[in-house]
């Protein structure tokens, strides 16, 4: 579990590096950005048959920092949103 979270800090860490732009988010929000990405990215290896969704690989890595990237893009998004209206 706790390598799930270091491992979700991690590609957090690296999308928000990879997404220009500033991000106006906190390290607990790119924790859970980064722990939903990859849930998805092993989920999607699983599914590719490349391993599964609690095992470390490079697939699985590379899909979970897309998206993790494209979490972070529409977290933005929401939050620019609710910034507008109110």
């Amino acid at each position: 579990m706790i390598g799930f979270i270091i491992a979700g800090l991690v590609i957090g860490a690296l999308a928000r590096l990879i997404k220009p732009g500033k991000q106006n988010l906190g390290l607990l929000a790119t924790l859970l950005l980064g722990i939903v990405g990859s849930i998805i990215g092993g989920v999607i290896a699983s599914l590719l048959r490349t391993g599964n969704i609690w095992e470390l690989n490079i697939l699985g890595f590379i899909v979970a920092v897309i998206a993790a990237v494209l979490l972070i893009g529409v977290a933005e998004g929401a939050a620019g949103r609710r910034r507008i209206t109110r």
